[in-house]
């Protein structure tokens, strides 16, 4: 009977969003969604029941830390996870990357190795001109770079040696220039280095700004190459080998120019699929970048040969933006059902963001899902109006809006109202 309720639920929420006439079949099955509430709320006997914190009005735009903790345990991680603060909105896309990498840090400190997550980030509005793949590319660039500088810390201080380096050149090469300029000034100054040694020193600091702060490594023949790296590694998954080639071209691991280096060249570049020929002894941090439902075998298969493989020296698998239930491939029947207990519900949801019409749903964790609206009157531009300890459906943060705004009671006293009366306000 569980199954068939949970089966119904998923098929509900599906029709609901994809159907240009949501309002209509939403109150057509008020009675169905009484039933569904009536079981959830026979659930909270044995379940730790989530409660919903509402902003009163008028809301200020420095929102404060909320006076309730609610103390959730995640049984997959024997974690605890504390609730009760809104998730603020990110300034800008690296903003957005870097709050994302470092709540998976945040995740992976609580949870311990071989902990798994998942990332969303979508702004497209439900503009389907790109693809998810597309569109997040830029965001995923950024998100793994900063990670790899969260968690890898050879690629933290290397960064931080190449700037200082940077710096620290250009410094003197600015002060040979003007010890030049005052050697022309006066030829009776004793030069303590010779000329060669001094235009020596000049052309090794030239080449140092020219590479972004890398000294140049040169092979047999005089020619620039790139330096080898044989630290940890960070392996992304792609959908397909052309997605993952042109991300190796794109982000340029292996640059000679610091400059033209988009991610650290810890990172490698994987696909689902085919025949896998990498070494994987080195990897601790393992991405699926928008694996979708053809490639759900491959994933599993992949994450599981990783974690017996790599054991404690995995520290953590992330999920962007995966789309592993589809009705098409896997269906929402038992097999969806059965991937979704496998591997989908085990995935910790560190950073969510989308984009809506009217405003934006967030979360970082290990803060609430927060729903915010576009609001001119805010100094940010967005107004909070709804946070919870869960991510509400498409249906639910449509009539959040709707009740904020006027046009609908509130859907948290909705779902008090019993099977009877919701038969009666059916009829």
């Amino acid at each position: 009977f569980s199954l068939i309720i949970h089966s119904l639920h998923h098929h509900l929420d599906y029709i609901c969003s994809q159907s240009r006439y949501r309002k209509t079949i939403l109150s057509k099955m008020k009675l169905v969604g009484a039933f569904l509430a009536t079981i959830q709320l026979l659930q909270t006997v044995v379940h730790v029941h989530s409660f919903v914190v509402t902003p009163t009005r008028p809301l200020s735009s420095t929102i404060p830390s909320l006076s309730h903790t609610h103390t959730y345990t995640n049984t997959n991680t024997n974690t605890k996870l504390f609730y009760g603060k809104p998730s603020n909105l990110p300034d800008s896309l690296d903003d957005a990357a870097i709050l994302a990498a470092q709540a998976c840090r945040m995740y992976s400190i609580d949870a311990g190795a071989m902990s798994r997550c998942r990332v969303d980030f979508d702004t497209s509005v439900g503009d389907e001109t790109y693809t998810i793949l597309k569109s997040s590319t830029e965001f995923m660039q950024k998100f793994v770079t900063a990670l790899c500088y969260e968690m890898i810390p050879d690629m933290k201080r290397r960064k931080e040696e190449e700037i200082m380096a940077l710096v620290m050149a250009k410094a003197e090469l600015a002060q040979l220039i003007n010890d030049d300029d005052d050697d022309d000034e006066d030829d009776s100054n004793t030069v303590e280095e010779s000329a060669e040694d001094v235009n020596a020193k000049r052309l090794e600091l030239e080449q140092i700004i020219q590479f972004g702060g890398r000294k140049p490594t040169f092979d047999e023949k005089g020619n620039i190459i790139p330096s080898q790296y044989t630290g940890p590694k960070v392996r992304i998954y792609f959908p397909d080998e052309g997605s993952a080639a042109l991300a190796r071209r794109d982000w340029n691991p292996n640059a000679i120019n610091a400059q033209d280096e988009q991610v650290p060249p810890c990172v490698e570049f994987s696909s689902c699929g085919g025949i896998q020929t990498q070494d994987i002894s080195k990897d601790e941090i393992i991405f699926f970048f928008c694996p979708k439902a053809p490639e759900a075998e491959f994933v599993e298969r992949a994450l599981i040969r990783s974690e017996e493989t790599l054991e404690d020296q995995l520290k953590l698998a992330v999920f962007v933006n995966p789309v592993l239930v589809d009705m098409g491939v896997t269906g929402f029947g038992l097999a969806g059902r059965m991937l979704r207990e496998r591997l989908i519900d085990n995935l910790m949801p560190t950073y969510y963001l989308r984009t809506l019409p009217w405003g934006a749903l967030t979360r970082i964790y290990p803060d609430q899902f927060t729903v915010w609206q576009e609001d001119a009157d805010f100094d940010d531009g967005y107004r909070m109006i709804k946070s919870m300890d869960r991510l509400p459906s498409n249906p639910e943060v449509e009539d959040i809006y709707d009740y904020e705004n006027g046009n609908s009671s509130d859907p948290s006293k909705q779902q008090g109202f019993g099977l009877l009366n919701a038969i009666g306000d059916f009829v």
